[in-house]
């Protein structure tokens, strides 16, 4: 696993992540979102929407079963990190 990965494992284990239907309602405390390539067109629209609304910087370079392994969570189309020391760890990873 390479170094997003494991920081995003991380980021689970200190409860800094959100996701799903939590993931709209702070969306507004969200400071990097995380999205699935192999998200539906429905999902990268709504996630895409939200992120340039309220300025967050979306990466969208691995798959659900990836990110899904990483956090310890089952099928994650899309997440949020809520804490900016880790937002920047995974921006430069």
């Amino acid at each position: 696993m390479n170094n997003f990965l494991n920081t995003l494992g991380l980021c689970a284990r200190s409860r800094k992540i959100v996701s799903g239907d939590l993931l709209y309602k702070k969306m507004s405390q969200v400071k990097l979102l995380i999205l699935a390539v192999d998200a539906s067109e429905r999902t990268k629209s709504q996630i895409l929407k939200k992120g340039h609304f309220y300025n967050i910087q979306v990466i969208e370079k691995y798959d659900s079963e990836e990110i899904s392994k990483a956090i310890s969570l089952n099928n994650r189309k899309a997440i949020g990190i809520i804490d900016e020391g880790f937002a920047e760890l995974l921006r430069n990873s």
